[in-house]
C-alpha cells in the first residue's frame, strides 16, 4: 500500500475559515442561532475578556455552554445587542480576528453602549474550535449600574 500525505493549502483554509466567521456574524445579526451555534466544534473553547460582565464562567466548554453562559444572559440583560462595524483580518495559522462594535441597550439601566472589541476565532475544518474576547469592558460594566 502506497503512503498517502495530505496537506492542507493555508490560502485555501484561510478563505475558508474567512467565510465561516462572515456566517457567523450573519447568523448572529439574522437571529439564526441554530446556524451560529453549527459553525462550532462540540467542544469548543470559548472564552470571554478578563472582568467582562460574563467572564465568570471562562471557559465555556461548548455550544450548550455558550448558550447558557453568554447568550441567554445577553439576551436577558440587553434590550438589542448588536455587532458593528466588523473588520476582518485573516492568518495563515487557522486564525481569523474580527475588529468591531457591541452597539446595546441594557433593559434596566437604560444605557447605550458603543464598545470597541477584539475577537480572535480558532478554526479547525472548517469548525470554530476556540474563542476569546477582548473588549472595553468598563463601558459594558458601566451601562450595567444604575
Amino acid at each position: 500500500m502506497e503512503n498517502v500525505e495530505t496537506t492542507t493549502n493555508p490560502v485555501t483554509d484561510s478563505v475558508t475559515n474567512l467565510s465561516v466567521i462572515k456566517g457567523v456574524y450573519q447568523a448572529f445579526a439574522t437571529g439564526d442561532f441554530p446556524g451560529f451555534l453549527n459553525t462550532m466544534d462540540p467542544k469548543i473553547e470559548w472564552n470571554e475578556a478578563e472582568n467582562f460582565p460574563y467572564a465568570d464562567g471562562n471557559p465555556y466548554i461548548g455550544p450548550d455552554a455558550v448558550v447558557q453562559g453568554v447568550m441567554g444572559r445577553i439576551g436577558a440583560d440587553w434590550e438589542y445587542w448588536t455587532i458593528t462595524d466588523q473588520v476582518y483580518h485573516v492568518t495563515l495559522d487557522a486564525m481569523v480576528i474580527v475588529n468591531a462594535r457591541y452597539n446595546a441597550k441594557h433593559k434596566i439601566t437604560g444605557k447605550v453602549i458603543r464598545a470597541q472589541v477584539t475577537h480572535l476565532w480558532t478554526l479547525n475544518g472548517g469548525k470554530i474550535t476556540r474563542f476569546q474576547q477582548y473588549a472595553d469592558t468598563l463601558q459594558v460594566t458601566q451601562a450595567m449600574v444604575s
